[in-house]
């Protein structure tokens, strides 16, 4: 520190030299550091005193000493020309060694508190960003992250579920369109897509019911349609079917959905088949062929949407 003061007061020295060196400079004054005369050579007092009365008597007598200058005198100091761009030289090194003196003490310590706290690192989203929820059923997402998972409400802020660091968790939703999954101290908003109602396709799955001759007795030993329901979430349907049909399943295909073997069952031999065609005769088609429907409904117990598909078995006779 002591060290620091004597630069710093060496260039506040150096900088008040040039500065005098400078303004005599411009005064037109020339500088010389010898004596004016010599000490061998310069007068003795008594005779300087006698001058002074020989002066002063020429002045009572009239006589005026007055020592004009040309000021219309044009030159040119060379010498204090070149000192003056020493000068300037100088002034500039002294200037760039006072921007590079450090701060005193107490500058340093107002510069380290003005300093801005740098700010939280961003933590990731512990929740894929792929993630999806959906509407009216349970939904399942893991905490990749490091911190706990809360999952809220934005609509009364209440915290649906938590899910601890590097666990997966499942819990349900209900109409949300959207919810706050909060991370620390950050939070980041994620849609809620609504949850569809089921689709329901059926397929022929047999090729003896398109010749000319249909026999009752072969379409109730094969299957003749595979009804498949998409959904998803299968495991909240309430499935059920009407008509004179027999049906196995559901299985599982491998998308999920669900799927059933539907065959007809309408007469167990001639007879019945006769009794059949005494109620419903009248529902012969114009190519001779009888028809009998049957439907599938299916129910998602959470949303309440409701979805209706049939189709139509044809025959021509209880078998050959």
């Amino acid at each position: 520190m002591i060290a620091k003061n004597r630069d710093s007061k060496f260039i506040i020295y150096q900088v008040l030299y040039i500065f005098v060196i400078a303004v005599l400079a411009l005064k037109g004054a020339d500088l010389n550091l010898h004596r004016v005369v010599s000490t061998d050579e310069a007068i003795d007092k008594s005779v300087r005193d006698s001058l002074v009365t020989l002066i002063d008597s020429l002045y009572a007598q009239g006589v005026k000493f007055d020592i004009k200058l040309d000021t219309n005198a044009v030159f040119e100091n060379r010498e204090l020309r070149e000192k003056l761009v020493s000068i300037s030289k100088k002034m500039e090194a002294l200037n760039q060694q006072i921007r590079e003196l450090p701060p005193p003490k107490e500058e340093q310590e107002i510069v380290k508190k003005e300093e801005k706290v740098p700010e939280m690192t961003k933590l990731q989203s512990p929740i894929s960003i792929t993630q999806s929820f959906i509407q009216n059923t349970w939904n399942t997402t893991k905490n990749s992250g490091n911190v706990p998972v809360q999952i809220i409400d934005p609509g009364n802020g209440s915290v649906i579920t938590t899910i601890p660091a590097g666990s997966e968790k499942r819990f349900d939703l209900a109409d949300q369109k959207e919810v706050i999954v909060k991370f620390g101290s950050q939070t980041e908003r994620v849609k809620v897509v609504p949850n569809r109602p089921p689709e329901v396709k059926i397929d022929l799955a047999t090729t003896k019911m398109t010749g000319t001759d249909i026999y009752v007795q072969d379409l109730q030993r094969v299957t003749v349609f595979n009804v498949t329901i998409l959904d998803e979430r299968p495991g909240q349907l309430k499935v059920s079917y009407s008509g004179p049909i027999s049906v196995t399943g559901p299985v599982t295909n491998s998308k999920g959905n669900l799927v059933y073997n539907v065959s007809l069952k309408l007469a167990s031999n001639s007879d019945r088949f006769d009794e059949w065609l005494d109620k419903h005769g009248d529902a012969a088609e114009t190519n001779g062929r009888y028809k009998t429907t049957f439907f599938f409904t299916i129910i998602d117990e959470r949303t309440k949407d409701k979805v209706q598909v049939g189709d139509a078995f044809y025959f021509t006779d209880f078998n050959r």
